[in-house]
């Protein structure tokens, strides 16, 4: 559909712009809104095949250009009326954290651009038992929200988490040793700040501090140049930075760091469920040390010992 094609054509090329583009669509009367980049494609619905004793916000699955695909029926999940016009539901068919997923909403609009310092960070919005919106966008008098589709497909799929916990687990029987390195953490994800802190101390990392977007760490960082100056490190050794993020992304945090006359040298991990091969050449571009996908938390905790 035109969509589909519009959506492939207009995947910002350029990195560290603090620009994002989102695709609106609504569930019901409730606006919403999810990075472009996450979007393959967007399609008239087709019949899911049920999966037995599924998530009840599990439709079933799909086959599509040879993926088997799962469906998610996001309006039960956020728990909003079915839709009352099926005729113009659609299927948003997304990759990220190095999977396909389709989610079925009642409408999809248009895709717009904005600067991420536009993007407010939510306060008291709760669509869900636990807040699966990470920032909101006022509009042409309307409110864009964008949700936290991880925490949604690990809601959803809990045995991810839990295969996660095993395997850091694993790590840290390996290795018990507690390191002295500082990190700061730039996520917006309040449940992936709680994984992070849940896990990294389990594997040695233990002195971490966090922020809830890129622009929190920015200012954290130069109010430490004031303080030491070239001798920053006594303060902060790793940077592991999201890349959507209200304020400033993730992108725009590295390239402000790499631009840096002093900061240049401290070492960035881009941890995010954005890095796939048609995107890892922006953090390439902005000089990210390196690039981790979500949720491969292990591999994070091994990329950190190598560079600090």
């Amino acid at each position: 559909m035109a969509m589909a094609n519009e959506i492939g054509s207009s995947i910002l090329l350029n990195s560290g712009t603090n620009e994002a583009e989102v695709v609106e669509f609504s569930i019901q009367n409730v606006i919403l809104g999810i990075n472009v980049v996450k979007v393959r494609e967007i399609i008239v619905p087709i019949t899911p095949v049920e999966i037995p004793l599924a998530h009840p916000c599990m439709e079933g699955i799909i086959q599509l250009r040879g993926a088997v695909i799962p469906v998610i029926d996001l309006a039960k999940f956020l728990r909003l009326p079915p839709s009352e016009n099926p005729s113009q539901d659609k299927f948003i068919i997304t990759e990220f954290n190095q999977s396909k997923y389709a989610f079925h909403v009642h409408n999809v609009q248009r895709i717009h651009r904005f600067s991420w310092s536009r993007i407010e960070k939510p306060s008291d919005i709760n669509l869900h038992e636990q807040n699966c919106v990470t920032g909101l966008i006022r509009f042409e008098e309307k409110m864009i929200l964008l949700l936290d589709f991880e925490r949604i497909i690990l809601e959803i799929s809990p045995e991810i988490n839990e295969e996660i916990h095993k395997e850091l687990q694993d790590l840290a029987d390996q290795n018990p040793a507690q390191s002295t390195k500082r990190i700061i953490i730039a996520e917006d994800s309040p449940m992936l700040r709680k994984v992070l802190q849940e896990y990294l101390p389990k594997v040695g990392y233990s002195q971490l501090t966090f922020f809830q977007n890129g622009q929190e760490a920015w200012d954290y960082l130069l109010k430490v140049i004031e303080r030491h100056g070239k001798n920053y490190r006594e303060e902060v050794d790793l940077v592991i930075t999201d890349i959507e993020m209200p304020q400033m992304d993730g992108h725009y945090l590295t390239r402000n760091i790499k631009e840096h006359p002093m900061l240049a040298g401290l070492p960035v991990i881009i941890f995010s469920s954005l890095i796939t091969d048609d995107l890892r050449h922006k953090g390439e571009s902005v000089g990210a040390d390196a690039q981790i996908s979500k949720p491969q938390h292990v591999e994070l905790a091994k990329v950190i010992g190598e560079l600090t």
